[in-house]
């Protein structure tokens, strides 16, 4: 049996960080995708990025002091 790719998320305070972020994230090759927010996690933006938790380095030191980050947290589907 196949086990599901865990993942994490980024968070942020609004769509315009989200879509900033996506951008910076696309221009330096590092895989993501846009997702809405689970309903188990409040956010105030309805948009967040999905990533692999190996990859949250990489993605934090891409977006410093670009892209404000909300919070991080591990996807339990």
């Amino acid at each position: 049996m196949n086990e599901k790719p865990q993942y994490s998320v980024m968070l942020f305070k609004a769509v315009s960080y989200v879509l900033k972020a996506e951008k910076i994230l696309k221009k330096e090759g590092l895989p993501h995708k846009l997702i809405p927010v689970p309903k188990n996690i409040s956010s105030d933006c309805g948009i967040c990025l999905r990533f692999e938790p190996a990859l949250q380095s990489k993605i934090e030191v891409a977006l410093l002091n670009k892209v404000e980050i909300e919070e991080v947290r591990a996807l339990k589907e």
